[in-house]
């Protein structure tokens, strides 16, 4: 496939799918029994809230089946005769089936089919997961209400990226403090709710300092407060101090809050497949694909966009914190912090970091 229409992914359908027909029989299967959304012809502004338009369904239907095709072909060794609209299909499949961003909803998610239905077996750690990360809000910013992802990782301390936080944070007197006018604060809801716009299911934390960002990799340390009468703040998320010995190819996850980011080049695709359904918190499996040469980055390639930025990337088998996320690029993967090399660094002690 050409790199206009290749998956977002790194890893490609022939190894994400271990039986390429059986998928593209899953999907039509799929496509089948979807319900047709009975109040798609009244005008979008009376439909009810939260319900997808007939137009973005048909639309992913005909994606989906086309990407079916090119699964079939691909079977059977004629990959060199897709069109542009299977291949462009193929990549919203492996979005779709492969690596998926499941909306989180009420701190839980809908049982999934095929091979991610391994995560119903790990529901219960997941949920635990899933309640300690949220999405690090701005207050006083001239742009932005909210800026990316953070996690619990110490007893009041959060883990973002040095990139999310400079936007509200300065370098003072060796110190950093946050700009003039500005605040943060950590919110663990913000899933979908039954309407068009995030719930506000989960409890919120005041940023009440910057205790530091990191020189050499991009990570920074927030110490969060509950607000007064608010929630007491729940036991931070394990973190790894070491990394499992099968990195390459191990089964992982991402908890974060993708957004549409046109500069970044991500493809309509993404946009189909999402459904236009961002800015709220997504469980998002995948694959760690090993680390980088210098063996400071992790690769893994979930299927995140820019509001991951500060995500966890969770091992699935005992579910301890193995990456901060921090970015990605098209068609070639994910990067992350590898977070057992700093076991040892001093402002995660600071911090408190639950290091296991």
């Amino acid at each position: 496939m050409d790199n206009r229409s290749r998956s977002p992914v790194a890893t490609g359908p022939e190894l994400v799918f271990s039986d390429l027909r059986a998928v593209a029989a899953r999907v039509r299967d799929h496509l089948s029994w979807e319900e047709p959304d009975s109040a798609a012809s009244l005008p979008a502004e009376e439909r009810p809230a939260g319900q997808l338009s007939q137009d973005a369904r048909q639309e992913r239907t005909r994606v989906l089946a086309a990407g079916a095709n090119g699964l079939d072909k691909l079977a059977a060794g004629r990959g060199d005769e897709l069109g542009d609209e299977e291949s462009f299909g193929v990549g919203a499949v492996v979005l779709w089936a492969g690596r998926p961003a499941i909306l989180v909803e009420r701190q839980d998610f809908a049982p999934q089919p095929g091979d991610w239905a391994v995560l119903d077996s790990h529901r219960a750690a997941i949920r635990q997961s899933l309640a300690r990360v949220g999405r690090l809000e701005v207050s006083g910013h001239v742009s932005l209400d909210w800026l990316g992802t953070g996690f619990l990782v110490g007893p009041e301390t959060v883990m973002t990226n040095r990139h999310v936080a400079v936007e509200f944070a300065r370098r003072a007197d060796g110190a950093w403090v946050f700009r003039q006018g500005l605040g943060a604060a950590l919110d663990m809801g913000e899933d979908r709710g039954d309407g068009p716009e995030p719930s506000d299911g989960g409890p919120s934390y005041e940023v009440t300092e910057i205790l530091g960002i990191h020189e050499d990799v991009d990570l920074a340390l927030l110490r969060i407060a509950p607000y007064l009468g608010g929630s007491a703040l729940p036991t931070p998320l394990a973190v790894a101090a070491d990394a499992p010995p099968d990195l390459p190819g191990h089964p992982v996850y991402c908890v974060g809050y993708p957004v549409w980011d046109g500069r970044r080049g991500e493809p309509e695709s993404m946009r189909r497949i999402f459904m236009d359904v961002y800015n709220v918190k997504r469980l998002q499996p995948g694959r760690s694909t090993g680390l980088e040469q210098e063996g400071n980055v992790m690769r893994h390639d979930c299927s995140t966009l820019g509001g991951n930025s500060g995500s966890p990337v969770f091992d699935l088998t005992d579910h301890r914190v193995l990456g901060l996320h921090f970015g990605g690029r098209y068609g070639r993967g994910n990067y992350a912090v590898p977070l057992w090399q700093l076991a040892e660094d001093p402002l995660l002690a600071r911090g408190e970091v639950n290091f296991v």
